[in-house]
């Protein structure tokens, strides 16, 4: 009440500080600053009616204009407090709903350890070996992880500046971190299968002595004087930093600062993003897994371009502690590997509480890579494969693969509700996490600047009415109740990647997905299929898609490389 009972001294004030600006700074300024304390007319509420689309009487429109000039005073002292991208909204999501039973039992991890491995007589095929085998490799002892880490090292310098899919190499702490995984297991004291295994960070990950770019011009030269927790997890389970690689500016694309991130089996073309180095890397073999995030297909499409594994964890599996939040309650951290059983590798490490990001969930994660499959009830998203598509045949033989395996599958259908009105949630929270760079006018920086552009997109919504937020995110749980009822049937289902509009629902719903190659198209390029599991229910999703992955040999294949100059 007190606020509201003397504006005529904030507008004094103002006006004060308005003719001192024109006296020090020039009229410029002071007109600039004169012009922003403007009072709001009739017809500027108008033209907001319009764009909200509403319509009020002209007495509810002079009654509205005193409360919108207090609103706007308001804001300009709300944007006086600094917000840092990393400090979290008051409000929390989690997908988990109500009478929603997550899994207790916990079991041993199981992993498979391959017999028949050998070190090849070209040392340089190991760059394109999955993590299991590696892992066996260096668990003999018979290659070191410094012959590794300097292979992947010297691969990065050859092919990483053609790919543009380098940031920044971390090739001292690699070795230094290599040395010590070599020591340890010589000792005996062996960490797991990620010891001494060479890994990509996306360059959104805090990796302290390192620049963190978040791949965008503005952020070029920053340094964050921490860890993320997904850093310091690999860290513990004896993994090797090589680099941190490039990501499409702010997490959208493949262009960053340093130019378009290229699809390894066709440079022509880019490699999708916004984990753009990190599948563009893994497929290379420039590193032995990588780390990528998604928000609304930030996994599943790079991983689908240039044809590696992805793993999309549940909303609150991984926490997000030294990431750069984009959108707080649709972010996600997940591996993109070479198969299947890297990704469950990966996440066995990475997942679970810090104490630091307040969304995740404890949760156990029982992969078995020999879990019976009549045990797991298993669906196909019927109308995505019944539409039409380039992928179409490719999605089709994919089916008759799993029959193949004796699979009986269940025709799923995702809600009715449709998902697409409430895809501005990400716009309205991208744009409070760059309010600065929008305010600020760096987003001119920016190397993309089109209509479907971040710096666009975080002005745009700034005309996101509030209301509306919150009406998207109660629809967005009626959404996830639907979306729970379907999943009562099944414990995975089978779709294109980008079927249906399965990408929109399952990043908004919090569902895990599994993204592996099923083939490639006329044109030699890489075509996928996903698996989507139940909440906290990767492992049955991993499973279902390491049965597919068994029974095919696309995960095998890699393309082949030319470094500039040759």
């Amino acid at each position: 009440m007190e606020k509201s009972s003397r504006p005529w001294v904030r507008r004094l004030a103002a006006a004060a500080v308005g003719l001192v600006t024109v006296a020090f700074l020039g009229v410029p300024f002071g007109l600039y600053y004169f012009r922003d304390l403007r009072r709001i007319t009739v017809t500027d509420i108008r033209g907001a009616e319009r764009i909200a689309g509403l319509r009020f009487t002209s007495g509810q429109e002079r009654m509205l204009r005193p409360g919108l000039e207090e609103a706007r005073r308001d804001y300009r002292e709300l944007r006086a407090v600094p917000l840092p991208n990393p400090v979290l909204p008051a409000i929390r999501f989690s997908p988990v709903l109500p009478g929603f039973g997550l899994p207790t039992e916990s079991r041993p991890f199981a992993y498979t350890r391959p017999e028949d491995v050998a070190v090849p007589r070209n040392f340089e095929d190991l760059a394109f070996y999955p993590v299991t085998e590696l892992a066996e490799l260096l668990r003999s002892r018979r290659i070191t992880s410094v012959d590794l880490t300097n292979l992947y090292l010297r691969r990065l310098k050859a092919y990483g500046p053609g790919l543009q899919c380098v940031v920044t190499l971390t090739e001292d702490l690699a070795l230094e971190q290599a040395r010590r995984a070599d020591e340890e297991i010589a000792d005996g004291l062996y960490r797991g299968p990620l010891h001494g295994i060479p890994w990509g960070a996306k360059d959104l990950l805090a990796v302290a002595g390192y620049r963190t770019t978040w791949g965008s011009r503005i952020y070029e030269d920053r340094v964050i004087d921490a860890d993320a927790t997904v850093v310091k997890r690999l860290e513990e389970a004896g993994a090797v930093l090589v680099a941190k690689l490039s990501m499409g500016a702010l997490a959208m694309g493949d262009v960053w600062f340093g130019g378009q991130t290229r699809n390894p089996w066709n440079p022509a073309r880019g490699s999708s993003g916004s984990s753009a180095g990190s599948a563009a890397a893994t497929a290379a073999g420039l590193v032995g897994f990588a780390i990528g995030t998604e928000t609304l297909g930030s996994i599943v499409s790079p991983s689908t371009r240039c044809g590696v594994t992805g793993l999309r964890p549940t909303f609150g599996r991984v926490s997000r502690s030294g990431a750069m939040a984009l959108s707080w309650t649709m972010d996600k951290i997940g591996p993109i590997c070479r198969t299947v059983e890297d990704c469950a590798l990966v996440l066995e490490a990475i997942r679970g509480p810090d104490g630091e990001d307040p969304t995740v969930i404890d949760a156990p994660f029982n992969w078995d890579p020999e879990a019976d499959l009549a045990s797991i009830r298993i669906g196909y998203l019927k109308s995505a494969f019944e539409g039409e598509s380039r992928t179409k045949t490719f999605d089709l033989a994919a089916l008759e693969v799993l029959r193949g395996l004796g699979i009986t599958l269940v025709p799923f259908e995702l809600p009715e509700m449709k998902a697409e009105a409430l895809g501005f949630i990400l716009d309205a929270e991208a744009a409070a996490a760059f309010d600065e760079v929008t305010r600020s006018g760096k987003d001119s920086l920016m190397v993309r600047q089109g209509p479907g552009a971040w710096p666009n997109i975080f002005r745009r919504a700034r005309f996101i009415p509030a209301v509306e937020y919150i009406q998207a995110n109660r629809a967005r749980t009626r959404l996830m109740e639907e979306m729970a009822g379907k999943m009562e049937a099944v414990d995975v289902f089978v779709t294109p990647s980008f079927g249906g509009g399965v990408l929109l629902v399952t990043n908004l719903t919090g569902h895990p997905a599994v993204v592996v190659p099923d083939g490639f198209d006329d044109r030699g390029n890489p075509v996928s299929i996903s698996f989507i599991g139940s909440l906290f229910g990767e492992a049955a999703a991993l499973r279902v898609a390491k049965a597919y992955q068994d029974a095919t040999e696309f995960h095998l294949k890699h393309p082949s490389l030319t470094a500039p100059g040759e």
